[in-house]
This record gives structure tokens, sequence and C-alpha cells, in this order.
């Protein structure tokens, strides 16, 4: 199987969050045979309702660590090619860029390396579930080399992500009697203003915070007046966050609830001689390893603003490209141990 229809493959199982299990199963099989050929180990780390990152190492330690997710976002799309692009969900967010991993590993084992792992996390997209649960099961890995599309470009820094769930509550009652009820809906709309006015942190490097609503929902039918409505939010992040959750708390309190869901910190991360350099605007799972499988790198071949989209695609050329930078990246950090 070469690099494209590897790629191909990975793309055609859907692993939504939360519905890894297939692509989890598909990956043990490939590796199976590189873990019995070059006598590494294959293990399985539950993460809970029948989902389990995927580790496959070789050696007797573990200096460096290849990682990246298995889950995508919604809506499944196939995978389809043409001379230039591999398309389809997870083409560059990150099915592409995992087959770069693999191969690069199949390299690695055949040119004599040793002494480095593959890991594939699950939840990435949602709450970044697997890669908590790794990080309670440290390897002694020293570095890790965590796989999202930056066009082959190490990430000196990268936002960060502060999702809240908001809830407004209110009183039915019958449409052509407003006054007898209190509209929830509209004490969503009301603090969902304000908070999309509200000022927002800037950082030299990261750039501005931003306000995503991303999903609302709430009442019963048009001639009722609602009793509850909801709206998931999520800011970028260029700071620890402190100053958004004050400007969320004083807007939303007495109003509506507001329940943090997930943070994650904006990031500083290292450079190398020799890899261009970039700046991400997007959250990865490295926060939540929290250092537990070493010091992070951030690279990956594609283009984020394909990401997440219908048009989702990666360059051909970019994932020969990864291949290559992913056993540079190996052999130049595995030299500095």
């Amino acid at each position: 199987m070469d690099l494209f229809d590897l790629a191909r493959r990975l793309i055609d199982i859907e692993s939504i969050t939360g519905n890894e299990g297939a692509l989890g199963e598909f990956l043990c099989r490939r590796l199976e045979p590189l873990v019995r050929r070059y006598g590494g180990r294959l293990e399985r780390m539950p993460v809970g309702e029948g989902r389990f990152n995927v580790l496959a190492h070789w050696g007797d330690r573990i200096d460096v660590t290849l990682s990246t997710h298995q889950d995508t976002v919604p809506p499944f799309i196939p995978s389809r090619e043409d001379e230039e692009w591999i398309w389809g969900r997870g083409a560059c967010d990150v099915k592409g860029l995992m087959a770069a991993m693999i191969q690069a590993a199949e390299n690695l084992l055949a040119g004599g390396v040793r002494n480095f792992a593959l890991l594939f996390v699950v939840g990435e997209e949602r709450n970044s579930a697997g890669a908590f649960a790794a990080a309670r099961q440290p390897r002694g890995s020293r570095y890790l080399i965590n796989g999202e599309p930056t066009s082959n470009k190490l990430a000196l820094g990268s936002k960060g992500a502060l999702r809240y769930e908001l809830v407004a509550r209110g009183k039915m009652a019958h449409s052509a009697y407003p006054e007898l009820g209190e509209s929830a809906i509209e004490k969503l709309l009301d603090v969902l203003q304000e908070l999309r006015a509200m000022p927002l942190p800037h950082d030299e490097l990261l750039g501005d915070s931003t306000l995503n609503i991303g999903v609302i929902r709430g009442g019963r039918a048009p001639n009722v007046i609602p009793d509850e409505a909801r709206a998931e939010i999520m800011f970028r992040l260029v700071d620890d966050a402190a100053s958004i959750r004050r400007g969320v708390s004083q807007i939303t309190s007495g109003r509506v609830e507001a329940n943090e869901v997930i943070c994650i910190p904006a990031l500083r991360l290292g450079s190398l001689d020799g890899f261009e350099t970039c700046v991400v605007g997007f959250a990865t799972d490295i926060p939540a390893f929290g250092g537990s499988w070493g010091e992070p790198f951030l690279i990956g071949p594609g283009s984020i603003h394909l990401a997440h989209t219908a048009e989702e695609r990666v360059p051909k050329r970019e994932l020969v490209e990864a291949v290559g930078c992913y056993q540079r990246l190996v052999e130049r950090l595995q030299a500095q141990t």
C-alpha cells in the first residue's frame, strides 16, 4: 500500500469524534506487521466507551513520539484524488498526515532506526480525551512531534481554545400574550451580542483572540414563548484565558448559565535549523499531553484553511515532503538526546 493509497484508506473509514473504533482497529492491523518484523510493541490505550489510542513503539526506550489524532469533524466525506490533490474528510486534518507518519516510520525502521513511537489518539476535535488519557500513561518520551496541517512548517506558537455552553432559562406562555412568559431565546441573544462586543486580548506573536458562536438551539414552536435556549461558543486564545473568563462571568452573571467545557491555553513552541516556521491560529492536543510525552513540536502537511470544509484536501506533493520531514525530525531529535 503506497502513501496515497494509505491516505485514502484512512479517509474512507468514518471516524467522527466518538466513533473512532473502526479506524483504531485498522491502524492496529496496519501496524502489527511492522511491530512483528522489527521487534516492536503494539498497545491499545483504553479511553472509554469502546474507544482507544493506538501506540506502536520500537527499541528499548522512546526518544521521539510521532503523534496525531484519529477523529474528524462531521460530516463524513469519502476520498477521491486527482493528479495534484487527495480530497475527503480528514485529508489534511489529519489522515493524510497520519499516512505520512506511518510511511516515515517504515522508512526509519528499514534504515535501522529504533527508539521512537507512533501514537494516534482519539477525541482531539472535541475535548482531547485521548491525549489526556495518554498523559496519564507516559512512556519516557523526550520529544513529541504533534501533527496538524502547517504546510510542513514548524509552528512557533499556536492559539488556545476556551469553550462554553451557555444555557438561558425562561417561562413558557402563548405567544399571543408574551407578557405572561419570559423568552429564553431573547435572553440568550442579548448575552451573545454583548459577548461579541467584548474586547479581546492581542498578542504580538499569535495575533488577536477571536470568538465563534458555533451552535444555537432553543424553543418549542413559533407560537410558544421559549423556556430554554442554549449556545456553544469558542474563544481562540492568545493567553491564559484569565481576562476572557472575567468578561464572560461579568456578562452572563445572573442572566444565563455559563458552563466551561474545556480550556486549552495558547502555546509557544520550539524551532530547529533547516525548517521553515509559521504561527497557527488553531488549538492542538499538545497542552493536554502536559509535557508527559516530551518537548513538543508541531508540523504537518496541508493547510488549516481547507480543514473542516466541504472542499477539504491535501497536496500530494506535501504528503511526500512530510514523510521526509518526519524522518529528519526523528533523526535530528534523537541526535540531541
